[in-house]
């Protein structure tokens, strides 16, 4: 059986000589070509015979080269050269025993991908009562799901330091990037993909070195292209100074905050921070759509040493940005106990934009009916209300602590997600200032970027006046109510369960009464330009003015505001048609998932996915 070359090349070895014996499979020669060295091998057992080529030799691709006398038994025959690479039998190695190759790369993986070999490092993150970036990973994805990308980079200071200790110290360049499931058993794979960026505060502090930006980079780019939610684990102290492999002067050329910022209402982005988080690290907290803090978190601008190069004074960084400041002050959406409840709220908001629950429950409806009490001057528990409406555990309240006069909230009805926004009398007896309105036109900004119906649940006797709401500029703020509303090409479904005021209720209406795709009203709902007592006040001054008896002038005054409240009722509303129906509050839910059946198809992403070009950071 004569073998001819299978390529055109050049003789390098000659592994069995004239006369040998070889087994079936077993290389005779090798050959060079295009750097590149291929064995030729024995077809079958047999004996090498004329062997005509030597080591230097040229061949042709299909030159003769030797023959196998078959026919010949194996004995003593040379063996085949190593099965890991040949395909023949492994059962003759260990598979468990790695080549050096593969050796020096699982070791490599294992320093830098595995807690466990850093043990002073971990050790020294919990004693601060903190979790590791890898940890909050781990509790993020689902089991088993995280792919993680760049693993093996190191901070680029080969200058400054050697490889080993770049190992050691910087794995990961501080930075634990890659993509996992979310909510998989919920919402399905697809549904819960997302990528995750944790920044490492046992590398270098959580720094944000040269490779760290290329691999967030990397990961945001990834992000856009595949449409994958972002959660960002944000706690770090913002640039590094001590790179050293760089052609840039002071690093301004870096695409990481333009990229992160250009996903805002293209998908879901969540932040995450504990600890100290300064500058760019905070840069990127601020673009997310959502910010979830522990108690101990401090986030700013700058960190102390930047506010000490700057003269402004010294301080720890518990002082800069803490918790306790920055949620009253609007910065922070929701605060938690700690690291595993950021996470928990992480995973929860997430699945707000990942679909419907097949399953769900609420409380008895029935309860509705005396929420909002019969004395209209009596506040109502605005999130009580809210509790009930929405299924049962199904309320994530953003931003409860600013902007008072507004809830915002992710909820669900009948497994279905969407948005609320409701008037809390107890704050401003409802009456919507720039806090409230700016938060709300925010929170309408986010429902309509992912296509989440908005629900009004409307009580406010209209905007906030009065010198000191002016100073705040509640005129330019409150329009963003307006302008959001109108903006938003996401449905709107309006409950009145109270007072509907003036320019405030048309706003939190979405722009007027029938701009929603439902507007109904509980049987307390009133109706008017401005509060009916008000109002009466103002439009019968002069006739109140000449009544001396001030028990007299009250007497008519509650006769004047029984008159008109007559014709403010939601039911007088309703013979005019300007609202829809007036229901049983038992029957809101029924009337709200009526209507959002009752919708359209929701209309195919515009060229470039968006709904809007933006979510506003604030």
């Amino acid at each position: 059986m004569l073998i001819g070359s299978p390529l055109t090349g050049v003789v390098v070895e000659v592994v069995s000589g004239e006369g040998e014996r070889v087994a079936a499979g077993a290389a005779v020669l090798v050959l060079e070509s295009m750097k590149m060295h291929h064995e030729v091998v024995a077809p079958a057992g047999g004996v090498v015979r004329e062997l005509t080529v030597r080591v230097g030799d040229q061949v042709e691709a299909e030159q003769g080269l030797f023959r196998i006398e078959a026919g010949v038994d194996g004995a003593g025959a040379t063996a085949g050269h190593d099965p890991a690479t040949n395909g023949a039998d492994a059962g003759a190695r260990d598979l468990d025993a790695p080549r050096a190759d593969l050796a020096e790369t699982l070791e490599r993986r294992r320093r830098a991908a595995d807690d466990a070999a850093r043990p002073q490092a971990v050790r020294r993150r919990h004693a601060t009562g903190l979790r590791t970036a890898r940890e909050n990973v781990a509790d993020l994805c689902d089991p088993g799901s995280f792919s993680e990308y760049g693993a093996l980079t190191l901070a680029a200071q080969r200058a400054r330091r050697p490889l080993d200790e770049l190992i050691e110290k910087t794995p990961g360049d501080g930075i634990v990037t890659g993509i996992g499931t979310v909510n998989a058993d919920a919402f399905g794979p697809e549904a819960a993909r997302c990528a995750v960026l944790a920044y490492d505060y046992t590398v270098l502090a959580g720094t944000q070195g040269i490779r760290s930006h290329r691999k967030a980079d990397r990961m945001l780019e990834l992000a856009e292209r595949q449409r994958l939610p972002v959660v960002l684990f944000a706690e770090g102290g913002g640039g590094r100074p001590g790179d050293t492999e760089s052609s840039e002067l002071f690093h301004l050329v870096v695409p990481t905050f333009g990229t992160f910022a250009r996903l805002s209402g293209l998908v879901p982005r969540v932040g995450i921070v504990s600890g100290r988080c300064f500058a760019g690290n905070a840069a990127l907290l601020g673009c997310c759509d959502v910010v979830i803090a522990t108690p101990e978190a401090s986030v700013g601008m700058g960190g102390p040493a930047m506010i000490e190069g700057g003269g402004l004074g010294t301080f720890a960084p518990e002082q800069v940005g803490p918790t306790d400041v920055l949620e009253p002050a609007g910065a922070i959406d929701l605060v938690v106990g700690d690291e595993a409840a950021a996470v928990g709220a992480a995973r929860r908001f997430l699945s707000y934009f990942q679909g419907a629950m097949p399953t769900w429950e609420c409380a008895d409806q029935r309860l509705l009916r005396d929420v909002v009490p019969e004395d209209p001057k009596r506040v109502h528990d605005v999130r009580r209300l809210v509790g009930l409406l929405a299924d049962e555990g199904s309320v994530l309240e953003l931003r409860p602590r600013y902007g008072h006069a507004i809830l915002t909230a992710l909820v669900r009805i009948e497994g279905r997600p969407l948005g609320v926004i409701a008037n809390d009398p107890s704050h401003l007896s409802g009456a919507i200032d720039a806090d409230g309105a700016g938060k709300a036109a925010r929170f309408v900004q986010l429902c309509d970027a992912f296509g989440l119906p908005v629900l009004t649940l409307l009580d406010t006797p209209g905007f906030m006046v009065g010198p000191d709401s002016e100073a705040s500029a509640a005129v330019r703020h409150t329009a963003r109510l307006f302008l959001a509303a109108a903006t938003a090409s996401t449905p709107f479904l309006c409950v009145v369960v109270r007072r509907a005021f003036g320019l405030g209720a048309q706003a939190m209406a979405g722009g007027h009464l029938h701009a929603p795709a439902l507007t109904v009203a509980w049987p307390s709902g009133e109706f008017g330009a401005m509060g009916v007592e008000g109002a009466v006040r103002l439009a019968m001054r002069g006739e109140l003015a000449a009544i001396e008896d001030e028990e007299e002038r009250e007497r008519r005054v509650r006769e004047l505001v029984a008159a008109v409240r007559a014709q403010s009722s939601a039911l007088n509303m309703a013979t005019y048609f300007e609202i829809d129906d007036v229901i049983d509050p038992a029957d809101t839910r029924a009337r709200i998932v009526a209507a959002l059946r009752a919708l359209p198809p929701a209309a195919p992403l515009p060229p470039g996915g968006r709904r809007r070009t933006m979510v506003d950071a604030w």
